[in-house]
């Protein structure tokens, strides 16, 4: 799973990442309020542990403005902050959980398991786009009915794309939820499966899924 970890402490945000690291999720780190709300709205994130005293703004606009957007990704609030009102706003704004600090590693970790276990199984078990089919219970995929063979990255970039249909992934973006790199590595990684997929996906269809974003990236969904 990919996770927001958004906390201005940098000692406690490396804290927390290696400790999620730990348990075999992909964890990506924000240190302030503005950043959390444009990574969060700007890419896929399976939960997001949300820190309320955040500079340029508090976790809770944070918060707010997810919501408001539509985005339902779980949250769990994590703050100092322990009087009841802080912990009831941030409930009736959507967040999922609320632990305040000081805490136990082994209680944060057993909440953000619970988060994810109930997200997983309130997905849909098929991410369906025209005639593409991806069933997540499978792994398996299917273009106008005709199945379509993916080895594990193959399906990891042909899930996000699908999770993401519509919106324009980065390179970088790519690499960091399929691949789990926090850094551009410098190769033509992200490209060379963009092929692969293509060749699997698009090449037997006259109408093209899979887009090119010229100096951003790559899309799946209707060309512009």
């Amino acid at each position: 799973m990919r996770l927001l970890v958004v906390e201005d402490e940098l000692k406690m945000a490396d804290y927390l990442r290696r400790a999620l690291e730990g348990e075999g999720h992909a964890v990506e780190e924000a240190h302030d309020g503005d950043e959390a709300l444009a990574r969060a709205l700007g890419e896929p994130f399976d939960a997001i542990v949300l820190d309320l005293n955040l500079p340029r703004r508090d976790g809770l606009d944070v918060l707010r403005q997810l919501r408001a957007a539509g985005r339902p990704t779980p949250v769990l609030i994590l703050s100092a902050r322990g009087q009841v009102d802080d912990r009831v706003a941030g409930l009736h704004l959507g967040a999922d959980d609320y632990l305040p600090k000081p805490f136990a590693m082994a209680e944060l970790l057993a909440r953000v398991q619970a988060l994810l276990r109930e997200a997983v199984e309130e997905r849909p078990t098929q991410l369906v786009h025209e005639d593409l089919v991806l069933d997540v219970a499978t792994r398996s995929a299917t273009r106008a009915g005709v199945r379509v063979d993916l080895p594990m990255r193959e399906y990891g970039l042909l899930e996000l794309l699908l999770r993401c249909a519509g919106r324009t992934l980065s390179r970088a973006q790519i690499l960091e939820h399929v691949w789990g790199y926090h850094f551009d590595p410098g190769t033509n990684l992200v490209d060379v499966y963009i092929q692969r997929l293509r060749r699997k996906i698009d090449d037997a269809h006259p109408r093209k899924l899979i887009h090119t974003v010229s100096g951003l990236g790559y899309r799946l969904g209707a060309e512009s």
